[in-house]
This record gives C-alpha cells, structure tokens and sequence, in this order.
C-alpha cells in the first residue's frame, strides 16, 4: 500500500481538526457578549479566516518540511531571519499571556468544583480584595507548575487528560438537557431570538463594539495553524485536505451556532448574565449552573432541589476545566519556550537558556519566563479595581496576542508563493488569488485587533484598558529585537 493510502481519511481528518479547534468555552463566552448576534460572527469568521488561513498553513507545512520546520522555518525562508525571529517571539509572547490569564482564572473552577460557584470574588486576607489574592495565588500556581514541569513529571499530563474528556461530553449535556428544556417548555426559549445583531450586553451595542467582537470570533477557531503539517499524513491530500478544511468548518461553525442557541433555551441574559458578579472568568460556570437550575424547574422539583442541581452542574464543570487547563499548563509551560529556543539559532539565547537538564527541560528559561509571568501578574492584579473588569483585560490580553502572530504568517504567504518552490500541494495556484486572499485575511485580523483594543478609548472608557492590550505585544517586540540585534553582533565579532 503506498504512503498516501496509508494517511488519513477525509472523516479522520475532519474529527482531528475539530478536536484541536473547538473550544467548549467559546460558546458562553459569545453568548455573554453578542448573544445570537454571535453566530453570524463565528459563521463569517469560518468562511474568511478559517478555510483560507488553514490552506496557506497547508501549503507552508508540505512545502517546507523537515525536523525544524515550523513557524521560524516557513518565515526565514518567506522573509528573512530577523522577520521570521520577532515573529515568532511573538507567538512565544502570546502563551506568556495566556499564561497570565489562565493562571488567574484557573481558580475559578477550582473553587466552583467544590462550592458549585465562583467563589474567588470572595476571597479576601491582610487587607487584600479579592483580584489582589487571586493574583498571589496566580503567582503560587506558576511556580509550582514550572517546578513539577521542570522535574519532567508527564504522569500528571496523562491524569489531567480526563478534564479534556469531561469538557467534551459537556456539548453533550449542553445538547441533550437543553432539548429536553425546550420540549418540556413548549418550545419556549428564555432568551428571545429576535433583533439577532444587536448585543443584549451594553458593552456590544455600538457598532465599534459590533466590530471590536470579531476578534473573539477569530479566537474561537485559533491552534489551526497547527493542521499546517498534517498535509503528509492525508491520504491524497491534495483532494481530501481543501475537503477536510471546508467540512471542519462547517462542523465547527455548526457546532458553535448550535450551541449558542441552545444557551438561550435555559439562560435569559438580563435575568442571569446581567449581575456584576458575573465576568469572562466565570461565564462558564454561571451559564452551566443555570442550565442545571432551569433543568430541575423544567422537571418540576422544588426550588431548594432545582438550586441543588444547578451547583452540581456547576460543579462538574468547574473539575473538567481545572483538570484540563491544569494538563494545557504542565504542557505549554516548557512546549513553546522549548520549540522557540531548540527552533532558533543557539546563538540567540544567554548560554545558560539553551542548556537542558537531566529530564530535558530548558531549566533556567523555564524559571525566567515564570519570573516575567509572575511580575506581569501582580501588576495586573494589584492595577486592577475589580474582578470584572480583571478577567476582562486578561481575556482580551489574551485574544490580542493570540491572534497577532497570525499578521506575520499571513503577510508571509504571498512572499512564500514567489519563491515558486517545488509544491506537492497546492490551493492558491494564482498570483492574483494568493494576494487577493492574503490581503483580505490580512486586513479582517489587522481590523478585528485594532478595533478591540482601541473600542475603550473610542467609547470613553479610557485608555487603561489599550494600554494593558499593545503592553504586551509591544513589550515582546522590543525585547525580540533587542535579543536579534545582539546576535547580530555578535557574530560580527
């Protein structure tokens, strides 16, 4: 049988992509900030990010292969060292914060598994509020996930696994317990399907805000540029793979269309979501434990059993998240910094940075980068009035240097296609069509990042919420350049 029989299938391919991209929180996290509204984003977002972002990761996977392949290798051929370096220090940038954010909101479900709710905006010790203790115990959970990665403990990888499984069959329960809801109900939904562009959340209603909400909607389909190197491994990939992109989108973009609705059989938004306890930290749990709550009233129990319920759906959320954010952390923890230091020119790095202990962990970069997410931390935490609007700058820190780094494939692409390398596949076969494409992408993740982070300052909430947003982006810039203009330096001399 030969290589290309052996790879995998259409069906395969499509479970693998969804797999990697679907992301069960996207869902109330839309819900919460454009109700309905959402699915025309996610769906939008489908059709001009997804399918032809994932098609030139595609082509940059199959072209340019080997044991070092990957975002450095497909930039430096495309552009040139020093591009192909900023940007994928800004890549390496964006998992630093979602370090920050997520070390932060890992606490949430950790405390939601035991009491059945978001208990952290209750903490409180020595004078500190709440976001300033949730920021100490964010700083704690870094350094004990570096030190147990550093010992290159992979068992605790394998347990956590189970959270990811859990969070999967929670589209289950969302899709079974809903329907039932609805059929009880007669059909009714609690939250109307009327008006579908315009936000029940105030902070969505303008069309900046409208605009600003795409990025969230790009995030929800982000980790695609990791399907660049399943190319080899598709069975006839230059058929199977343009269909296994389109279909997962259109199984994704179904997916999360369903989803949104079904949170609107069981959650009403100015009923539920309306309160100040509530945040994109939490959104997740608030929504599932209602969705318990409105399943027992729709069951007929007593009020005391309805609540009871509730906290138990609630709960189970709150374990299947912190186990899976715990395996994503032990995980991301050494897995970016390492493919950014063992993927670059050594000479790059202080000596020490590229020296791997007896586990084969880059030791004293792991301590380094846990030292820089400690500090941005505690001045997020301690800058930061309240829990709100915390966990709003960390989600869209967050989203901003997740989806940046995208600008520097993109821009690449159309330089990749001049080189006209020998191509085993191939979607953008014109000069005319990879620039046309290029261009659009380009500009909808461009326009998408500038109106989310300057939507507070247009709509007179000040610029705190900006700055904390290009910090970030702009910090690690500098600091790329720096470090590549040391190298270059220093191999003059």
């Amino acid at each position: 049988m030969s290589k290309a029989e052996k790879g995998m299938t259409l069906g395969a391919l499509v479970m693998m992509i969804f797999t990697s991209v679907f992301g069960f929180a996207n869902g109330p996290v839309a819900f919460y900030l454009m109700g309905y509204g959402s699915i025309v984003f996610y769906v939008v977002a489908a059709i001009l990010f997804f399918i032809p972002f994932a098609l030139m990761m595609a082509e940059f996977g199959s072209t340019i292969k080997g044991e070092n392949s990957g975002m450095y290798k497909w930039l430096e051929v495309s552009v040139g060292p020093r591009f192909a370096f900023i940007g994928t220090f800004m890549w390496f940038a964006s998992y630093v914060v979602w370090m920050v954010s997520t070390s932060s909101k890992v606490w949430i479900p950790f405390t939601t598994a035991f009491a059945g709710s978001d208990q952290t905006q209750k903490l409180g010790l020595f004078g500190l509020n709440s976001t300033q203790m949730v920021g100490l115990l964010a700083c704690l959970w870094m350094v004990i996930v570096t030190l147990v990665s550093i010992k290159g403990v992979k068992g605790i990888v394998k347990i956590t696994s189970l959270g990811g499984i859990a969070v999967t069959s929670l589209n289950v329960v969302l899709i079974i317990i809903s329907g039932i809801i609805l059929v009880i109900n007669g059909g009714q939904l609690a939250q109307p399907f009327d008006h579908i562009l315009h936000s029940p959340n105030p902070s969505y209603q303008s069309p900046i805000g409208l605009l600003g909400f795409a990025v969230f909607a790009i995030f929800a389909y982000g980790g695609i540029e990791a399907v660049g190197g399943m190319v080899d491994k598709t069975r006839n990939p230059e058929k199977t793979f343009p269909k296994g992109v389109v279909f997962s989108a259109i199984v994704i973009s179904i997916g999360y269309a369903l989803g949104i609705f079904l949170w609107g059989v069981s959650t009403n938004w100015d009923a539920v979501l309306s309160g100040d306890s509530t945040n994109l930290g939490n959104i997740s749990y608030v929504m599932m434990n209602n969705l318990g709550v409105e399943f027992g009233n729709a069951l007929g129990m007593s009020q005391s059993a309805a609540i009871s319920m509730g906290n138990w759906f609630a709960r189970y959320t709150g374990l299947g998240m912190f186990l899976a954010y715990s395996g994503a952390f032990f995980t991301l923890t050494y897995s970016p910094l390492k493919t950014l230091i063992m993927g670059t020119p050594k000479k790059l790095w202080p000596k020490k940075f590229t020296e791997l202990n007896e586990n084969g962990m880059p030791s004293y970069a792991m301590w380094a980068q846990c030292g820089i997410v400690v500090a941005i931390i505690l001045i997020a935490s301690f800058a930061t009035p309240d829990p709100s609007a915390f966990y709003n700058i960390l989600t869209l820190m967050a989203n901003v240097s997740m989806t940046l780094p995208y600008l520097f494939l993109i821009y690449a692409f159309p330089k990749f296609k001049q080189k006209n390398m020998p191509q085993t596949f191939e979607v953008y076969k014109t000069k005319s069509m990879t620039m046309v494409v290029s261009v659009v992408v380009f500009l909808l993740v461009l326009g998408a990042n500038i109106f989310t982070i300057f939507q507070p300052i247009i709509e007179g909430a000040g610029v705190r919420d900006t700055l904390w947003m290009i910090a970030g982006p702009i910090g690690f810039t500098i600091v790329g350049m720096f470090l590549y203009s040391n190298y270059k330096r220093r191999e003059k001399e």
